[in-house]
């Protein structure tokens, strides 16, 4: 599961990611058909939370992911969807303290740590965010450096780095060109630094790659504040139409909404 409308601030979603990692296994004293009975109820427990956070029913999905934390205490699978969902019911510092134990117990679980350098991010925690982004760009079996890159990047630009996050964000779009918040927020770099021209081409490039109704509302309205800005009110406005009639129930479309009442 991913919770969208949070792209402005270029942080990788902090969704539930794939649990198909690697676990420690549960070590206990227990003799071994216990132990195998102990897994499976786990995994059940696991997989019925899982498709309850997916589904937005976080509570539910909590109380299935300590139900297997009892049952196997070290596995980091468990670890790891609790600070999902711990995550989601906006308890942060329970969710820190489950995705370090899961990195702890495995420490080669780049889900976990790409979700605690997102977590960091939020929290303006901005070295100790990058200290777990280049772990997972130095680390050759990370399958998507762009994603530890994109979060890198955000934490360079807050520490006033702006060159380096445009190479570190340069260089996520170089790995995978139609990885869009990369582009979203060079785009929004590009803005702020005054490259208006360049910001626009960028969010057009988002918009050809079909990102989703919400992600293309927000495009639409970043792109109208850039044609106010350039004097181009008549664009301006005709962005800000599409961002309503791209996601009329969304946030950008409200912001739209009370930016057409200004411009009218």
């Amino acid at each position: 599961m991913k919770r969208t409308g949070t792209s402005a601030k270029w942080v990788w979603q902090l969704g539930l990611l794939a649990l198909a990692v690697a676990t420690t296994g549960c070590v206990t004293s227990q003799p071994e058909a216990d132990n195998s009975y102990a897994a499976r109820k786990a995994a059940s427990h696991l997989a019925t939370g899982v498709d309850h956070l997916s589904n937005g029913r976080s509570a539910l999905a909590l109380r299935e992911f300590l139900a297997a934390e009892k049952l196997e205490p070290r596995n980091a699978r468990v670890h790891y969807a609790l600070g999902d969902a711990y995550l989601a019911r906006g308890k942060r510092g329970e969710a820190e303290g489950h995705l370090r134990r899961a990195i702890e117990l495995y420490e080669d679980h780049h889900d976990a740590r790409l979700s605690l350098s997102a977590l960091l991010l939020t929290e303006r925690r901005y070295e100790e965010a990058m200290v777990e982004c280049d772990w997972l760009i130095d680390e050759p079996t990370f399958a998507e450096p762009w994603r530890a890159l994109s979060n890198r990047a955000w934490a360079e630009f807050k520490l006033g780095r702006v060159e380096a996050a445009r190479e570190s964000l340069e260089l996520a779009r170089e790995y995978r060109a139609d990885y869009w918040p990369a582009t979203l927020a060079l785009a929004i770099l590009e803005n702020e630094q005054g490259r208006r021209l360049e910001a626009v081409r960028l969010l057009r490039d988002i918009i050809a790659l079909d990102p989703g109704p919400s992600i293309e509302s927000e495009v639409n309205y970043r792109l109208a504040e850039i044609y106010v800005a350039l004097g181009k009110r008549r664009q301006a406005m005709g962005h800000l139409t599409a961002s309503v009639a791209r996601s009329p129930d969304g946030p950008w479309a409200k912001k739209s909404q009370e930016y057409l009442k200004l411009l009218h």
